[in-house]
């Protein structure tokens, strides 16, 4: 068999589908199954969902929100305008301009089919086209601004279904030395870390380099640099060009990424078998700890309602019976109700002093949250963590 389906999760609903009221009259469930591709060893959802249903004019998320990302994104820029110089350059996955608004003295494009966001960049001065990415958006651009010197997406290639359209797309715009960036969770640290939460609608798929190596090759692309990034819980920043661009290098950390993986398993059906059986583990734990937390009368409430917790809270079925409410420093979920779960969500304004512990739902962002939750740690509250198991910190 080419696709074998390795763990169910379960049914889901979409991850940003915060709800106005904790009692919905209809609320969108699919099921949550993972599946290994034997022949590119890609990963991802057995069932994906309409992308107009998680990508709309209500998208919550915001890159902008957390301050580790807005210095990561500036970071990146300037390390992209020394190196590399681009002339032209195009985001997919523009989200609210946290990225593309660095690049002010180039000829900057955004791709972002949410509206509320594309109108963020859009009044930034940007210009940002308000579609899917696909080959004849490709085209739309291509013939306006020509060719472009640098493709970058981070977390949004992952998002879309038809990869081969994707990838036939990015070699069609990108210049003859031109270089594309793809930025992405790693599907290695997600194994190590048993973060099982990184696989929800969104993320049709997460990329091991193994995959990527195998889809790219029939678009004439070539990675040749990879850097390893703390994001996310750790992520892949990809670099890759054209085979016949001889301007750059493949890089020894390429092979040696390939063989890392190799060893790890990455080819192997039965890693994720194995890994199957840790989140099973890692499910029954986890809601052992919130049950004697409730069973002594603790209060606990979620910190962060972030789309990867939202896997979390529904796999386990942790409702506001464990859970009191959750903080949240997005406006746009501020006064709804998690979804599939129907916790309600608060706007952050630090975390009260009648709270005992808190569930990291951006565990991804534990120490930026440590650092800024000093008050909170030093009067003896507490955190709950699911990853790389489930524990008290």
């Amino acid at each position: 068999m080419k696709k074998v389906i390795f763990l169910d999760l379960g049914k889901h609903p979409i991850t940003n589908n915060f709800l106005k009221t904790p009692k919905p009259d209809k609320e969108f469930f699919y099921n949550l199954k993972l599946v290994f591709n034997n022949k590119t060893k890609l990963i991802s959802l057995a069932n994906f969902v309409k992308p107009k249903m998680m990508f709309n004019d209500t998208y919550a998320h915001r890159a902008s929100a957390s301050m580790t990302m807005q210095n990561a994104y500036n970071k990146l820029a300037e390390k992209i305008k020394k190196k590399y110089d681009p002339k032209k350059i195009l985001e997919i996955g523009s989200n609210d301009g946290v990225f593309i608004k660095n690049f002010k003295k180039v000829k900057n494009i955004g791709v972002e089919p949410c509206k509320n966001l594309a109108k963020i960049t859009k009044n930034m001065g940007i210009e940002t086209y308000d579609e899917f990415w696909d080959f004849k958006l490709s085209n739309k651009i291509k013939e306006k601004h020509g060719k472009i010197d640098l493709i970058y997406s981070a977390n949004t290639i992952s998002h879309i279904h038809n990869l081969s359209e994707t990838f036939k797309a990015i070699k069609n715009l990108l210049g003859e030395d031109g270089i594309f960036i793809l930025e992405d969770p790693s599907l290695m640290e997600s194994l190590k870390n048993v973060a099982y939460d990184q696989f929800y609608d969104e993320h049709s798929y997460v990329f091991s380099i193994t995959a990527l190596k195998n889809i790219t090759k029939d678009f004439d692309l070539e990675i040749f640099k990879i850097e390893k990034l703390k994001t996310h819980g750790g992520s892949n920043r990809v670099y890759f060009k054209k085979i016949d661009n001889k301007k750059y290098k493949v890089s020894k950390i390429v092979m040696k990424q390939l063989k890392n993986e190799k060893k790890y398993g990455i080819n192997q059906l039965k890693t994720y078998t194995k890994f199957a059986s840790k989140v099973k583990k890692s499910k029954r734990n986890l809601i052992k700890i919130f049950k004697k937390l409730k069973k002594i009368n603790k209060t606990v409430i979620g910190y962060g309602a972030t789309y990867k917790s939202s896997t979390v809270l529904n796999y386990c079925k942790l409702n506001s019976n464990f859970i009191k409410y959750f903080l949240d420093t997005t406006p746009t979920k501020k006064g709804k109700y998690t979804p599939g779960t129907h916790i309600p969500i608060f706007k952050y304004k630090g975390i009260p002093k009648n709270i005992d512990y808190a569930f990291l739902g951006a565990w991804n962002f534990k120490d930026e949250i440590f650092k800024k939750e000093k008050s909170f740690i030093k009067r003896g509250g507490k955190f709950i963590t699911h990853v790389p198991n489930p524990k008290i910190l």
